[in-house]
């Protein structure tokens, strides 16, 4: 009954209900589904109940279709397989100079459809900008990766041409990815405001062009800005124009290597033309003289009177002559008449501006009749800008003069693939004995052994992966072909570094969308699907048949900027450390020039060149490759360490079984050295004979210490030298020469983490003086001699003053002439100096270079806007390394928390507070590097050591 199923205080009693619930439940939601009833909310409100799955963009403007364009794109592709008709060219030039928007004019002149999207942009303000794909790019207005464009473009003949063009990043701080993109090019395109000249980018840009031996074709652009903003007179404008030009030969003439790259850019040859991005036209002398042939003299000999526009040319109307004088038959003075640039080609513009900008509604139409250009009533209602716009693209009618510039100061594949091979295949100076791998490439043949140069990784649009981007030099690659991938450190002795893989699908990257390839011949851009596991930056790639096992690789890329500024980062979740160390592998393979380290501490280090660098290189880390969240530490600097004395005594280190001796002394190495051996001036790759040679001519070696140089450290091209300085009659030279490789072992070793706070040894030349080498080879392993050599290298080198160096920046600020002021102040607080200052030719500005040390360089451009109320704009990019004023062993100097130091103290403050960081004891220990009897020997000779716990 229902009484018994409850107690007298009205609590159930009964049998269990928990089964006949359970029935309930299957029946309502099936057997294989359990309830839950929870009598509050476990999940925050903040929190959906079901989470939205979240999908990756990399690309933030990516189409998944194919643009209707002016070409036929298998007119495109059977072009490919004709490299005397392909260009290849990097777009670069200083930060907002315009490259990308000249891009966009190409793409608009080839793609209807955007262009008409472009047109509906209000006021005509806001640029296409279509190599920005990236979101960061998108946000901030600035390229940050290189981007590739293949375009069908005709000459002025009406000839087309497969015109390969690459984009790249204006700021300095990504040199890295400028370096990536010339390797694959032919020429450079370099891109200069009129307005604001040749400024750091320029030159940085000049000067990477030169260490890679490319030609350079000149495009100053923003030649509207002469006329809109600085109001300058025609003549004004061309005196302008001819200083800037003028500029940049000086600028190619410092940093040519040979006398044929150093080839002056002039007008007159095409190799410099004048553009206006934001207006949409460009011009060289020889497409003025057809305009004018066209319109006015049908007979004329255009190539002619392309001669007669530059330069000291005067033109007088009456006896229709062309003089040198300036004073002429006409009676003009010498005031009066015009240059024939300023006549013929300025004037023209000028008066368009004018009459545009002045009264539109009634000289307009006339102005464009007379210019033979087609108005409608409908266009003449429009803005000035985008009438303006308009009006200039249908007089000069396309971009024939940039097209004409590439196709004849820029080398096609198949002319510039035996140098290519020559400057930069590893195995060109062995060329008799690679069964012809040499010789397809210097032909650019597309039947040959297949070889891929792939410098840069593209993400995948979900970040999972990468597809990799390079050169077809010779043969040609197939989708879904077997290929072997050569990494950085392969060599024939050594295949560790080398994977099988299958290439999956091809394509042709174009910016925001890819068209797909079944083939790619020699001469072409490809980008390769399924081949990036093994690459770490930069591989080499061929085929996986016998005819290709001799292929060597392309040498790693070259940067003209170093990566000085690091950053510590660690998981907010430390469960989430595997997710950040594939990141972090992930984020290396997209920055060339990015290094991840794990310090002795354990923490992980990213490198970078600057904070924009280091920034971005984050926010990928965060919202792409890691996906997770992360602790970042306050930015810091790399250091090095050097000597700025030789060795007060001989130092010797014994091997453990007392067997083996060592004597070293360190010295600095003479200036200039290190340099050249970064910048690839001198390789020991060399024949010895060259090597010393080198040594003997530049830097006054004698001919044995030239000849005995056994490596450089602490890699092939690192700033530090090894000699062997011992004598045949006191030295077993056949025993040494066993013990070489371990010796050197230990030197790199030494100089890859130095003494004073483990950073690299820079500019130090280690002199070995003695060896007693065991006779057995048992007792003379790597074992024995590798820490021994690097206890010596270390010993010798504390004994020869050492001190710390730190990265300087050398930065370039554009101000007002009233402020400049400011900027001296700012430098002066951050022990900046500057080393010019003078107003850019004109232009109401003031240029200010300085030098500035990159550890004093985190917040000085918003501390120098703040100053100048946004009036400044500066950039600064790695220069050179400075020793740290003081003495890093000073034991005398006390170190006081968040008190500033003076200069003399800052060596022993940078040293200090750089061990704490790594987890190493505040001073240097003396056991660490001294052998009992070594130190039982300074003792004797009564040598100090001051500094050493």
């Amino acid at each position: 009954d229902g009484e018994d199923l409850y107690d007298e205080f009205g609590n159930y009693i009964g049998p269990d209900l928990a089964s006949d619930d359970d029935d309930d439940d299957d029946e309502v939601y099936g057997p294989d589904v359990e309830t839950l009833v929870q009598e509050e909310d476990a999940q925050p409100l903040t929190e959906p109940i079901i989470a939205p799955i979240r999908t990756k963009r990399v690309y933030f403007r990516e189409r998944s279709d194919v643009p209707r364009t002016t070409f036929d794109w298998e007119f495109l592709t059977d072009l490919m397989d004709s490299p005397k008709l392909i260009r290849c060219l990097a777009v670069a030039g200083h930060l907002h100079h315009g490259k990308t928007c000249l891009l966009d004019c190409l793409v608009e002149l080839t793609h209807p459809d955007v262009r008409a999207t472009a047109s509906d942009v209000a006021d005509g303000r806001a640029e296409l900008a279509f190599t920005h794909s990236l979101r960061v790019e998108c946000e901030r207005g600035l390229s940050v990766k290189c981007c590739p464009l293949s375009l069908l473009l005709p000459d002025s003949r009406g000839k087309s041409h497969l015109v390969n063009l690459m984009d790249t990043p204006g700021h300095p701080c990504f040199a890295d990815e400028q370096a990536a993109a010339y390797r694959l090019c032919d020429a450079v395109l370099l891109v200069v405001c009129a307005a604001e000249g040749a400024m750091l980018g320029t030159e940085r840009a000049i000067q990477q062009a030169m260490q890679h031996g490319l030609p350079l074709i000149l495009c100053i652009n923003k030649i509207d800005r002469l006329i809109i903003e600085l109001k300058l007179p025609p003549a004004d404008a061309y005196h302008r124009l001819r200083h800037l030009i003028d500029e940049i030969n000086a600028l190619v003439h410092t940093h040519a290597p040979t006398p044929e790259l150093a080839r002056p850019l002039t007008p007159l040859d095409g190799s410099v033309i004048f553009a206006s991005s934001a207006f949409r036209f460009c011009f060289s002398l020889a497409s003025f003289a057809s305009l004018y042939k066209q319109k006015f003299a049908p007979r004329m000999d255009a190539g002619q009177f392309a001669e007669r526009l530059w330069g000291d040319v005067y033109f007088d109307a009456k006896t229709r002559r062309f003089s040198r004088n300036p004073i002429s038959a006409g009676g003009k003075s010498q005031q009066a008449q015009q240059r024939t640039f300023v006549q013929f080609c300025l004037e023209p513009v000028y008066k368009i501006f004018s009459t545009l900008v002045g009264d539109v509604e009634t000289n307009v139409e006339a102005v464009c009749q007379e210019l033979d250009v087609p108005i409608s009533r409908s266009e003449l209602k429009l803005n000035v800008r985008p009438l303006l716009r308009l009006v200039l693209r249908r007089f000069f009618s396309g971009w024939d003069p940039l097209v004409e510039a590439a196709v004849r100061h820029c080398p096609s594949p198949a002319d510039a693939a035996a140098e290519r091979v020559q400057r930069w295949y590893s195995g060109a100076e062995n060329s008799d004995s690679d069964g012809g791998v040499c010789a397809d490439m210097a032909a650019c043949d597309p039947n040959g052994v297949l070889v891929i140069h792939a410098t840069k990784l593209f993400p995948t649009p979900d970040a999972s992966g990468f597809h990799v981007f390079g050169r077809v030099i010779s043969g040609t690659l197939h989708a879904e072909q077997q290929v072997r991938v050569l990494g950085e450190q392969y060599t024939l002795a050594d295949e560790e570094d080398s994977r099988t893989a299958r290439v999956g699908r091809l394509w042709l990257l174009n910016a925001q969308y890819r068209v797909e390839l079944s083939r790619v011949p020699a001469g072409n851009w490809v980008l390769i699907e399924g081949v990036d596991e093994p690459i770490a930056k930069t591989a080499t790639i061929t085929g996986a048949d016998s005819a290709c096992r001799r292929v060597l690789t392309y040498r790693p890329l070259q940067y003209n900027t170093a990566s000085v500024v690091k950053v510590a980062v660690e998981p907010s979740l430390p469960s989430e450390l595997p997710k950040m160390l594939d990141g972090l592998r992930k984020l290396s393979k997209s920055y060339p020039l990015l290094a991840c380290r794990i310090e002795e501490s354990g923490e992980h280090v990213i490198m970078g060149t600057g904070e924009l660098y280091l920034d971005c290189a984050l926010l990928d880390l965060r919202q792409l490759y890691a996906d997770i969240e992360v602790k970042v530490a306050d930015p810091v600097v790399a250091f090095a360490e050097t000597v700025v004395e030789t060795s007060s005594v001989k130092c010797f280190a014994e091997t453990p079984n007392r067997r083996n001796k060592l004597t070293l002394i360190a010295e600095p190495l003479e200036k200039g050295i290190a340099e050249d051996i970064e910048a690839g001036g001198v390789s020991l790759s060399w024949p010895r004979k060259r090597v010393a040679e080198f040594f003997q001519h530049k830097y006054d070696w004698d001919l044995l210490a030239a000849r005995s140089i056994w490596a450089f450290g602490p890699d092939a091209s690192g700033p530090n030298v090894l000699v062997d300085d011992t004598l045949p009659s006191e030295v077993d030279k056949d025993l040494l020469a066993t013990a070489r490789d371990s010796i050197v072992q230990g030197f790199q070793w030494a100089t890859r983490e130095g003494p004073l706070c483990e950073e690299p040894v820079r500019n130090v030349k280690m002199k070995m003086l003695d060896a007693l080498i065991a006779p057995e080879p048992v007792h003379r392993g790597g074992s024995q001699l590798i820490p021994t050599a690097r206890r010596v290298a270390y010993s010798a080198f504390l004994m020869a003053t050492p001190r710390l160096m730190e990265p300087y920046l050398f930065v370039e600020a554009l101000t007002p002439a009233d402020c400049v002021s400011a900027v001296y102040s700012v430098l002066a607080r951050r022990r900046g100096h500057v080393t010019h200052d003078a107003p850019v030719p004109g232009s109401p500005l003031y240029v200010v270079k300085a030098f500035l040390p990159a550890i004093d360089s985190f917040g000085f451009e918003t501390d120098l806007r703040t100053h100048t109320q946004g009036q400044a704009f500066c950039l600064s990019v790695f220069h050179h390394w400075q020793i740290v004023p003081g003495d890093p062993l000073d034991k005398s100097i006390v170190i006081r928390p968040l008190e500033p130091q003076p200069a003399v103290h800052l060596a022993r403050e940078f040293m200090i507070k750089t061990r704490r960081r790594k987890g190493l004891s505040e001073d240097v220990a003396i056991n660490k590097f001294f052998d009992d009897p070594m130190l039982l020997e300074l003792a004797k000779q009564d040598v100090g050591l001051s500094g050493l716990a």
